[in-house]
């Protein structure tokens, strides 16, 4: 999907990745990230999401959870986590890390509410009165300040990726509300629905979903909420930051931005330089294909071609053939079988590492002397 724009704009993440491979300091199944690249980004995406006066939380579910990764996009400018799941935020809490927004997507469960609410989030997010009043009663018995929360609100026309389904309906709002607001120990802040931002002809629009969120918004601004926010997650880039602020959203959760890895991405003139690549390695050939050693691919990659070969200067391009969404990811599979086993195979696509049973190797100084930084489970735990 990016393999292209990587070759053009960050090729040496592509020879550092085949180097350490082929040096064996990097197994097969393994992502590899360019630190350096991915402050960069930050940077990019901090000025915009200024320009823009919008808040940012940022998203590590797709770089594995890295710590190292997360303490750097911290250093050059957002504070605060987004997790996507409570595992997501106590593993970063016990890395270091601000957890600025959790339970969107995955709301709290009831035994974890405690732990989680012992983090400090910034806000967290709630699918119906039921899950809010577990916080305001996990609140009330550890004593603490009033949480401040989002309502997801969706409406029977948005968009919602299987598997995520869920929230207060728009029509139901003003009911569910007025629960929410006399339970004690919660305080409705905002407001967020996903996604947002949608890829529609090479641009990014907004989503009917968007919508939802503005009249969601505008019905809060009708009960006395002064500035509530608006959390507008997905293809929150530093180009989409001026629409998302257009459409009255406050905050953006920024992820595969870091790596440029979007789906605006396939273009090669956005702001972020594309910053990981996935390597792996000829296992076998059979019935006139070539097969690679898998566990990191991802059933939404859009993955087209990789290159193979032992020198990076050497390498030839091939098409890939897709898994099947069904299957285990035991291997990947390149049209023909002219190909050496034991050679190096470098992918560029669209991935949720915290998904895969793929490494994930951190590279600095990539452009004049890569050195490899250390390397780590999906996780975000440290292997070698």
């Amino acid at each position: 999907m990016f393999l292209e724009t990587i070759q053009h704009r960050n090729p040496a993440l592509l020879e550092a990745g085949a180097f350490y491979h082929q040096q064996g300091k990097i197994d097969p199944n393994t992502y590899v990230i360019d630190m350096d690249a991915v402050v960069e980004n930050t940077k990019i995406i901090v000025e915009s999401a200024r320009q823009n006066k919008l808040d940012l939380f940022f998203m590590t579910k797709q770089i594995g959870r890295n710590p190292v990764l997360a303490h750097a996009i911290k250093e050059a400018g957002i504070p605060g986590a987004v997790a996507v799941d409570p595992w997501e935020a106590l593993s970063l809490a016990e890395n270091g890390i601000h957890i600025g927004h959790a339970g969107h997507l995955v709301q709290i469960p009831k035994n974890m509410m405690e732990r989680i609410l012992k983090l400090y989030p910034s806000q967290l997010t709630v699918f119906s009165y039921e899950n809010a009043k577990y916080m305001s009663e996990t609140v009330q018995v550890l004593k603490m300040r009033p949480q401040s929360i989002l309502l997801r609100v969706i409406s029977k026309h948005d968009f919602i990726h299987p598997g995520q389904e869920g929230g207060v309906p728009l029509e139901h709002l003003e009911a569910e509300l007025k629960k929410i607001e006399a339970l004690p120990g919660v305080k409705v802040i905002g407001v967020t629905n996903f996604p947002c931002l949608a890829v529609e002809k090479e641009k990014a629009e907004p989503t009917f979903n968007f919508q939802t969120l503005q009249q969601a918004a505008a019905f809060l601004k009708e009960k006395g909420y002064e500035a509530p926010i608006v959390n507008a997650p997905s293809l929150n880039t530093a180009e989409t930051f001026e629409l998302i602020a257009e459409q009255g959203g406050t905050q953006a959760e920024p992820g595969h931005a870091f790596t440029g890895t979007t789906p605006l991405h396939v273009k090669r003139d956005q702001p972020e330089k594309p910053a990981i690549a996935y390597v792996s390695e000829i296992s076998h050939t059979y019935n006139h294909q070539s097969y690679v050693y898998g566990g990191g691919f991802y059933a939404r990659s859009n993955v087209k071609a990789a290159l193979t070969g032992k020198r990076f200067s050497e390498m030839k391009k091939v098409e890939v053939i897709p898994n099947e969404p069904g299957s285990i990811d035991y291997y990947g599979a390149l049209k023909g079988d002219q190909t050496t086993v034991g050679d190096t195979v470098l992918f560029s696509f669209r991935t949720q590492i915290f998904v895969t049973n793929a490494q994930v190797a951190l590279i600095k100084n990539t452009a004049d002397a890569p050195v490899l930084m250390g390397t780590y489970d999906a996780a975000g735990r440290r292997l070698k």
